[in-house]
């Protein structure tokens, strides 16, 4: 065996890999069916210098290595030396971890885009099966650690110490600078002036603590209208007569308990005073006097209610000061795990179709999914048309796209239509959620295994009744033989997905930090996923559809 043995014939890197190998497809795909002009955009051009990588090779570096769960760019790095089909992809180029982290940073807006075109590429060849689609969402870390939080009184002074650490830095760089000049140029020469550099540029600090100020403040102002708001909406129903059922809203929960308390006195005195006008008038009454109003049990139980409801409201108030923020990613929000316990991250949602194809993402801050619902829906629905458009503009006999001069087809069909069910768990179970237009659905109303002891012991059958309120209805539907059936789907559809992106793909943080980069980040993954599942329907004997 010799290793030093130089190559007679100049190698062929098509002859590293089989052609059946995946990495050939995941090329083509970028190549040929995927319009990378928005990445194309950033790239420099001309100016000293040798020329750039090719956007169209880091894009496919990128989505091959997030295919193998490697995000970390000194490991992609470090792969395009190593690995053969990272070698092949740069085609003997190796573009370093700075260049990789770099490309990814400045192009996280076009992730978005590129999650539609692979979308769209996934319908042409008849994947994304609307008959039942679901919903979920899983806690993802980002780039910052719990232990950055701070409350406001923490913020100012953290501000407080940046400041002087920073007044301490400049002046012990002034010294040092003065001594340093002293010994080049003499006590009495000036020299040239400079600036230190930590006094030019002393961080970004300082301003992410300013940020994390600015959001506490914006956030506590909408936090008050919001609450504001629906307080006196309640409020307002009460007052026009109608029944409101449902939780009761945190603004309104003291004078809700106050009414409710005023109601029980005046009746309760009106009581009392019947009684004491028919003893007066020597009727025949009741054998035994009423209690005295403070006695009577509903008025003892609204008063605890009021009670209740004002420890409530001071330890909101008391709470206030005590919100925090990150100083490291100020758009990060403190997430609780169902197992217990809190993570600093995102509430990432995805819409999956019955054939395992992420039809929209989310992203945001709040913890509680039933938040999500409404855009989601919307994304999933505008999915669904897409999809329909796509598959009504490809020639079913050859999945090659139908010819320019062809008519324009016809409106997509509303998504009511194309959606056959969505499925939800209880996070979602609002009296909103349920009433809003769009597709049939099935929202849990309980944990999954109450939901079947309820359908096994107490099974029923038909529509609920009429005027029936909308969880009560739920329940009804959930106990029926058909929704308990169509609802048992809803795990595997929905959580799978997850499983594969935290345990095969290993995307468990953000790289990036803020919310703009945790959305793109998440697209671009849910991207990846779906050319995955492309990779796996073309196994099955099928082809790419054909470009011109």
């Amino acid at each position: 065996m010799n290793r030093d043995q130089q190559f007679l014939l100049p190698p062929d890197m098509r002859e590293w890999v089989p052609a059946t190998h995946p990495v050939w497809t995941v090329i083509e795909i970028v190549d040929t069916h995927l319009d990378t002009s928005a990445f194309h955009a950033s790239r420099r051009t001309g100016g000293a210098g040798r020329a750039g990588y090719d956007p169209d090779m880091l894009v496919t570096l990128l989505i091959w290595a997030w295919s193998r769960g490697m995000r970390s760019s000194r490991q992609i790095e470090r792969a395009c030396t190593e690995d053969i089909s990272f070698r092949v992809i740069c085609a003997g180029n190796t573009p370093d971890h700075v260049t990789i982290s770099r490309f990814r940073k400045d192009n996280h807006t076009a992730c978005q885009d590129l999650f539609t075109q692979v979308l769209i590429l996934a319908a042409s060849l008849g994947l994304g099966r609307l008959e039942t689609i679901a919903l979920d969402g899983v806690k993802i870390a980002s780039n910052a650690s719990k232990g950055a939080n701070r409350t406001e009184a923490g913020l100012g002074q953290a501000a407080e110490a940046e400041a002087a650490r920073i007044a301490a830095a400049a002046t012990a760089a002034h010294a040092v600078t003065d001594d340093a000049e002293d010994d080049l140029y003499g006590p009495d020469d000036p020299g040239p002036g400079q600036v230190p550099a930590e006094l030019a540029d002393p961080g970004t600090r300082t301003a992410r603590i300013a940020e994390a100020m600015a959001q506490l403040e914006a956030d506590k102002r909408e936090q008050d209208t919001a609450r504001d708001r629906k307080a006196d909406d309640y409020l307002a129903r009460l007052d026009a007569g109608e029944k409101v059922r449902g939780r009761v809203p945190v603004g309104a929960e003291v004078a809700a308990a106050r009414r409710r308390l005023e109601e029980a006195v005046t009746a309760q005195q009106a009581t009392l005073d019947r009684f004491e006008g028919a003893s007066a008038a020597g009727a025949r009454g009741h054998r035994f006097a009423p209690k005295p109003v403070d006695e009577h049990h509903l008025v003892r139980r609204r008063r605890t209610e009021l009670d209740t409801a004002l420890a409530k409201q001071a330890a909101r108030d008391a709470a206030v000061g005590r919100r925090r923020r990150n100083t490291t990613d100020p758009d990060s929000r403190l997430q609780p795990l169902r197992g217990g316990g809190w993570l600093q991250g995102y509430n990432c949602q995805a819409f999956t179709s019955a054939d395992g194809l992420i039809l929209a993402t989310g992203v945001g801050t709040s913890p509680a999914d039933y938040d999500y619902f409404p855009d989601l829906v919307e994304r999933a629905g505008r999915a669904a048309q897409l999809i329909d458009t796509t598959r009504r503009t490809t020639t079913p006999a050859d999945t090659n796209p139908a010819p320019a001069p062809a008519p324009a087809p016809a409106p997509a069909p509303a998504p009511e239509e194309l959606i056959g069910v969505m499925l939800f768990d209880a996070g979602y179970c609002s009296r909103e959620n349920l009433t809003s237009p769009g597709p049939d659905r099935l929202i849990a109303t309980g944990k999954a295994r109450d939901l079947e002891t309820a359908a096994a012991k107490d099974p029923v059958t038909g529509s609920p009744p009429p005027h029936t309120d909308p969880i009560e209805a739920m329940t009804h539907r959930l106990r029926t033989e058909d929704g308990i059936a169509t609802y048992r789907q809803r795990s595997h559809i929905a959580e799978t997905v997850f499983g594969h992106a935290k345990h095969n793909l290993g995307f468990r943080r953000f790289t990036g930090r803020g919310l703009d980069r945790a959305r793109s980040e998440w697209a671009f993954h849910a991207a990846v996923h779906n050319i995955g599942k492309i990779l796996t329907h073309l196994t099955d004997g099928n082809t790419l559809p054909a470009t011109t």
